[in-house]
């Protein structure tokens, strides 16, 4: 979804602090989640799959937005088949969309069992947020509908993907100067610890359960060598497997 204003907030100096952050939390979540198909919703001028190593990485978004757009489309329906993806990353589309629910309804139709998604989003309970509250703004992104970390579990856990864990940044207040925001470098170094419920930005990854079944799939290293074989393969070794059959 294309969240209009939020892409060029993000070149000032306070929407590069929380773009750092949330691109080395993304880094560190991706890196060890495997499977065949990952998709990335909205936010396209910024690789939030790049630690990734699944064969196929879309960037989706509903307009032709800066960066890297693969597939076109509507949010609230997503062109991608029941379980079919093992990976959904979605940057702040929730909070700056009319109906968040269809969009988690849809994340959760196309995440094979099993599949994960990371949701990313401002914290209301934080000083971002008490700026949010008092600042009344129509701007990007004071105007989004900040979604409370227990609002947010309770939202995955109705559709039935269980929350995993959540990561929370950003301590320092949304000073606009650069210069500022250094100052306040030593809030990011004790928020964790001092109070950690207060970052102005959170990652949470959730997993698609589905209780009572019993996925049977081939060892990973088969499929991967499966894979790495069909690769490999010459136009000519094809053509006459092929012809064999």
């Amino acid at each position: 979804m294309s969240i209009q204003g939020l892409e060029q907030w993000l070149h000032t100096p306070a929407g590069q602090y929380v773009l750092e952050w949330e691109q080395r939390t993304h880094d560190a979540l991706v890196a060890d989640i495997f499977g065949f198909n990952a998709v990335q919703l909205s936010l396209p001028a910024h690789d939030l799959l790049r630690s990734n190593r699944m064969p196929l990485r879309l960037y989706s978004d509903d307009v032709r937005a800066e960066g890297r757009v693969d597939v076109f489309s509507d949010v609230h329906h997503l062109p991608f088949a029941s379980n079919s993806i093992d990976l959904v990353v979605v940057p702040h589309t929730l909070e700056f969309d009319s109906n968040p629910h269809q969009v988690l309804r849809e994340v959760e139709r196309v995440l094979v069992p099993e599949g994960q998604v990371l949701v990313s989003g401002f914290n209301p309970m934080s000083l971002w947020g008490t700026r949010r509250r008092l600042g009344r703004t129509a701007l990007p992104p004071w105007r989004g509908k900040y979604i409370a970390l227990w609002r947010l579990k309770e939202w995955l856990s109705l559709l039935g993907l269980e929350y995993q864990t959540s990561v929370l940044g950003c301590y320092a207040p949304p000073f606009a100067n650069e210069q500022w925001l250094r100052r306040s470098a030593f809030m990011d170094r004790w928020g964790a610890n001092a109070w950690p419920f207060m970052g102005a930005a959170y990652v949470v990854q959730a997993v698609k359960r589905q209780h009572g079944l019993r996925l049977i799939t081939p060892k990973w290293h088969d499929r991967k060598a499966q894979a790495k074989a069909a690769v490999s393969l010459s136009p000519t070794t094809r053509t006459q497997r092929n012809t064999e059959k």
